[in-house]
């Protein structure tokens, strides 16, 4: 079961930490933040490992290291409807860390490394009604991603890697009937690049990250009142979405420079959630620990453009703007994750203190529109009563620090 609410915490994600639908957090450095992830076909940093692999092809000979540290508050989440049934979320304060290396280059090819955390999330509920649907889901996710480039042409490149995953999670809620959840996963994917300049001042890239199941595997306690009628293994698959990203840049005098990206997440894989045990689970409480729970989730779609200002030789100036889509139906909306669309605004500045050392700061809204739950569509005895999810979203502050030899 705790395994199980790991699984959960993994579709919870989303509502907590990530500046995307569903549970992804795509920005994993400083540039990225400032963007607000419109940040693919314009990679300048040892960050362009991790975000477009293809571009280590075309930066300078020498080496590239940039670590970051985010700090995500999030506010909390409002359920609005006749008392009792309204309540609140805690608000969360979650720091998150990122690496990414690239090395010189040998011929045609190149090589880089990244640590990042791609997912995360940690919702828990005060009131004691949602409480027994949610009292706490939380999620880490760690990715290792090593890539490599190969310069095909002075204007076209390819690149690719794996991804190493390991995500941990607990998952709990509290009532009539109890669960407490744990478990981790490794898990494993890969992702590829391109990049094609047909000029010196703009660049066309795609970029695609793989699904990844994690087949999350652990412990759990089920209690019914004060009695355990459960206690041993369990486990539940969740998709990591595959996603793909089409990104134009155009520079100009080597100032200013515009970039679209599109990302298409392929949140259709989540079709399912169904917990597996050890052993059987007494036949009364299959409805509430062993029915398989329908999600249904929809590919959606997100557009970005950033900007990037080049001041004077020592600063530079990003901004960010993103309009990102729920993957979740109002039929499967639950407590775990009551995620919306959302609008996303950013900024940041990079210094460069030396030739070779360069820091800065970012920062990050996002601004979770109300969502409207129709009575009758949707199964959880509360939110069939309808109701509103107000708040929410969540505010990213980052730093960082990139040098070069």
């Amino acid at each position: 079961m705790r395994k199980t609410v790991k699984g959960l915490a993994l579709s919870a994600v989303a509502a907590s930490v990530a500046m995307a639908g569903g549970y992804k957090i795509p920005e994993q450095s400083l540039n990225s933040m400032a963007l607000g992830a419109a940040y693919v076909a314009h990679t300048t940093g040892a960050d362009t490992n991790y975000f477009n692999p293809a571009n280590m092809s075309f930066m300078g000979e020498k080496r590239y290291v940039e670590a970051g540290l985010t700090l995500a508050h999030l506010p909390s989440i409002e359920y609005k409807l006749v008392p009792p049934y309204s309540a609140k979320t805690k608000t969360e304060n979650i720091v998150i860390p990122n690496l990414h290396y690239v090395s010189n280059p040998m011929g045609d090819f190149r090589w880089g490394v990244s640590l990042t955390a791609p997912g995360g999330l940690s919702k828990r509920w005060n009131s004691g009604i949602q409480k027994a649907f949610a009292e706490e889901f939380t999620l880490k996710i760690l990715e290792l991603n090593p890539n490599f480039s190969y310069k095909v042409s002075d204007d076209f490149s390819v690149g690719g890697g794996v991804r190493f995953l390991y995500s941990t999670g607990v998952i709990k809620s509290s009532g009539q009937v109890s669960r407490d959840m744990d478990g981790d996963t490794y898990a494993f994917g890969y992702n590829l690049a391109m990049t094609y300049k047909p000029t010196s001042d703009i660049s066309i890239a795609a970029t695609y990250r793989s699904n990844v199941n994690l087949d999350e595997e652990g412990t759990a306690v089920l209690k019914a009142g004060p009695t355990v009628v459960y206690r041993g293994k369990a486990d539940v698959e969740i998709p990591l979405p595959a996603a793909l990203n089409l990104a134009v840049s155009k520079t100009w005098n080597d100032m200013f420079t515009l970039e679209f990206n599109y990302e298409r997440t392929y949140w259709s894989k989540y079709k399912v959630l169904d917990f597996n045990y050890g052993s059987a689970i007494p036949a009364g409480l299959v409805p509430f620990f062993d029915a398989p729970l329908p999600k249904n989730w929809k590919d959606t779609n997100t557009y970005r453009i950033g900007a990037t200002v080049k001041v004077n030789d020592r600063l530079t100036g990003m901004f960010g703007f993103a309009i990102d889509e729920s993957p979740i139906p109002d039929s499967t909306i639950g407590f775990e994750l009551p995620d919306s669309d959302a609008k996303i605004l950013s900024m940041g500045f990079r210094y460069q203190q030396s030739e070779n050392l360069s820091w800065g700061a970012a920062f990050l809204y996002d601004s979770k529109k109300s969502r409207k739950i129709p009575a009758g569509v949707n199964p959880n005895p509360i939110l069939a009563n309808g109701g509103i999810f107000k708040g929410g979203g969540a505010f990213l502050s980052t730093i960082g620090i990139s040098y070069e030899f």
